[in-house]
């Protein structure tokens, strides 16, 4: 079979946030069909078995290890002879609750025969969203490597909601990368890659290697076949937890759930010649963007949920875009929606006028300094007039340059049509010097 390379660069280096050059941080994702089995819902002990042994040789030659394992539901379904996976979220809060001490109970007594400490890691949407909470998540993971435990993650669903979920355990285990700060992401699936399209339904589907542009990668591929009846992902949720992954300077690989590949995907990296096309025989191979995000931009980006929008005028844009060291400032500010308080994260929009079709895009997230009714009444004013507006100023800008990511680069500037009430002193307040 042909194989189909998205691109050959040469192999990047790992994680640029990593502290310990000696040893890597592994994140291995399996999804609940590799762990029970669809039909009788029984665990898989031969795949959980192989992945503990994979995991103890990984160990013994340095390297730090982090499980995020779905599963809590199809145990649970078994040990309450339940057919299907629930419906209703609260029944299947209830399921996962029964099944989650049961599933760590298995993983205990598997490392247990090695002498392996293990740690139930829960988390939910909700403990990211505030940066204490993620940042104290953050230290747990850093002590429990320190001290050669295996964290074990899972998203706790006895108290997550529709609103808060990751979604899946693919997300979830992109973010958890993202936090231990992961030199290799393994998404562990039931095919060998991923595929330009389904290779159980065509067969001149060819697989792909290695992907430098995950926005490219999707208009190149079909992903659009959903995960199984136990699961709630697919290869579309692969992609995504890829793109975030990739941003953290993370590489991602998406492999067979046959845990002895992994030390053999390793050695052939290891192997890899420098300043030469990679081209793996295994997977296929996310790497890592050339920039990666530092930890506060990428939990701005990935780790809060939006409350509003605010909209920039043309000034306002090309300061923070082209110039890259611009806060946002009232100037700027055209248009504020959605009802938020300071320090919470919004969307940052502007309209596009073409084709005599205006569309709203998005350009980037943020954290703002002030609450949607303070931004009402400073939008469009200098820095200078805010304390005459509110009779105090908590700061000069609506969102300072350490809290904004830029989201979409691709902008044209000059099509913009949503102007500011004053766009010379947008201009003049968004300029460098300014931002301060």
């Amino acid at each position: 079979m042909t194989t189909a390379r998205i691109s050959t660069p040469p192999l990047p280096p790992t994680n640029p946030r990593r502290t310990n050059p000696t040893s890597l941080t592994i994140v291995l994702k399996l999804g609940t069909t590799s762990i029970c089995d669809e039909q009788t819902h029984l665990p898989k002990l031969s795949t959980l078995s192989l992945l503990v042994e994979t995991i103890v040789h990984l160990r013994s030659a340095g390297h730090k290890i982090v499980v995020v394992s779905s599963g809590a539901v199809g145990v649970g379904l078994r040990r309450l002879g339940l057919d299907r996976r629930p419906k209703h979220l609260a029944v299947k809060q209830a399921v996962a609750a029964v099944g989650q001490g049961r599933l760590m109970a298995l993983y205990d007594g598997l490392f247990a025969q090695f002498d392996v400490p293990i740690a139930q890691v829960l988390l939910t949407r909700e403990n990211l969203a505030e940066r204490t909470q993620y940042l104290n998540a953050c230290n747990t993971f850093k002590e429990l490597l320190l001290m050669n435990v295996v964290p074990i993650v899972n998203e706790n669903d006895t108290v997550s909601n529709a609103e808060i979920r990751f979604g899946d355990n693919d997300t979830l285990s992109a973010i958890t990368a993202g936090m231990v700060n992961a030199d290799y992401l393994f998404l562990m699936t039931d095919v060998d890659c991923l595929y330009t399209d389904n290779p159980k339904t065509n067969p001149d589907a060819r697989p792909v290697r290695v992907v430098e542009d995950v926005g490219e990668l999707r208009d190149k591929v079909t992903v659009s076949s959903p995960g199984s009846h136990l699961g709630t992902g697919g290869m579309v949720t692969k992609l995504v937890a890829a793109d975030l992954a990739t941003a953290a300077g993370c590489t991602t690989i998406i492999t067979l759930s046959h845990p002895p590949l992994i030390p053999t995907i390793l050695a052939e990296i290891q192997s890899h010649t420098p300043n030469t096309p990679f081209c793996p025989t295994h997977g296929t191979h996310f790497l890592p963007r050339p920039n990666a995000m530092m930890d506060r931009k990428w939990w701005i980006l990935h780790g809060l949920k939006s409350f509003g929008a605010i909209y920039l005028d043309k000034g306002a844009v090309r300061a923070v875009m082209n110039r890259h060291r611009s806060s946002l400032f009232a100037a700027g500010v055209a248009r504020v929606e959605g009802t938020f308080n300071a320090q919470q994260c919004v969307r940052l929009l502007t309209i596009i006028h073409k084709n005599d079709t205006e569309t709203v895009i998005e350009i980037g997230k943020g954290l703002v300094n002030y609450s949607f009714a303070e931004c009402l009444r400073i939008k469009g004013h200098k820095s200078s007039e805010i304390e005459g507006l509110l009779g105090y100023v908590d700061s000069g800008c609506v969102v300072h340059r350490d809290n904004l990511v830029i989201t979409n680069r691709d902008v044209d500037v000059e099509s913009i049509v949503l102007e500011g009430v004053s766009r010379r002193g947008s201009e003049e307040d968004n300029s460098p010097v300014a931002s301060g």
